[in-house]
């Protein structure tokens, strides 16, 4: 374990590289963002309905148009590090997606034994039943995919041990409250796992970039790219305490693990 920190901790490093190249490299990677996502559709920040047919509408073929950003920002080994040493017991997943974070769940009877994903696209959804339906048998049966929205899932309270999201408080139409829901969902002894994306408050160059071009890639995408994570964090004070916070790409991502704060949490 001790020698899998070290190697997580040097492949840290090269994740915050800076540098010439890094910067080329993240200015590329929003150019591309906005350049490459299909036909444009006229949603904005808060058009729900919108924003949710957009999710349907490039679920076939998101993995392919993201995973060169993904490996060359890095993000595949921030997933993975972040699952590798904080996702346990039974986990969910809240904005999954097309289950990226699929292969990076450490399954086992003493790890983790079970993963809900969730996501609002039913679109989303089945391209997830597809990746866990090609599992072999034994991981399959840890998975299960639910269609639900990330701000009421009906599920009882303290159910997880672990409740993650990946670049989802970008598209969700309340992130607060869908904070406020995953730590509902976490057991009080639980972690809530956070890998997101929004505003640079120490690059003003990069913030400026994303503001001009909010617009545009939400339509793409459906994701507001420049919303204020740090905002969003301290009005879920109430529910969660922030433990780990470490930002890469200049201020942009952010690697959170927080806890929960419950009742239970202070008898």
């Amino acid at each position: 374990m001790m020698a899998a920190r070290s190697a997580f901790r040097k492949a840290s490093f090269w994740v915050a590289g800076a540098g010439g190249y890094c910067t080329s490299m993240y200015l590329a990677y929003h150019y591309v963002q906005l350049t490459k996502g299909g036909s444009v559709c006229d949603c904005g920040h808060n058009d729900a309905p919108l924003r949710a047919q957009r999710f349907d509408a490039i679920a076939k073929t998101y993995d392919k148009d993201i995973w060169q950003d993904e490996f060359f920002m890095g993000i595949n080994l921030l997933r993975r590090m972040l699952l590798f040493f904080h996702a346990k017991g039974n986990c969910l997943e809240v904005g999954a997606g097309t289950c990226r974070n699929l292969p990076y769940y450490r399954l086992s009877s003493n790890v983790v034994r079970r993963v809900v994903v969730s996501d609002a696209s039913e679109q989303m959804i089945q391209q997830s039943n597809e990746k866990i339906g090609k599992l072999p048998l034994e991981k399959r049966k840890r998975f299960a995919a639910l269609q639900s929205d990330a701000s009421e899932i009906s599920l009882p309270s303290n159910s997880f041990d672990t409740v993650v999201d990946t670049f989802g408080l970008c598209s969700f139409d309340e992130p607060e409250v869908v904070l406020k829901e995953m730590a509902r969902l976490c057991k009080p002894t639980g972690k809530i796992l956070l890998l997101e994306h929004g505003r640079s408050h120490s690059w003003d160059f990069v913030t400026k970039h994303l503001d001009e071009n909010a617009e545009q890639h939400a339509a793409n995408w459906g994701c507001v790219w420049n919303r204020d994570l740090d905002a969003m964090l301290e009005g879920a004070r109430d529910v969660m305490k922030v433990e780990v916070l470490h930002r890469y790409h200049f201020g942009t991502t952010y690697y959170i693990v927080c806890r929960p704060i419950k009742e239970e949490n202070h008898r």
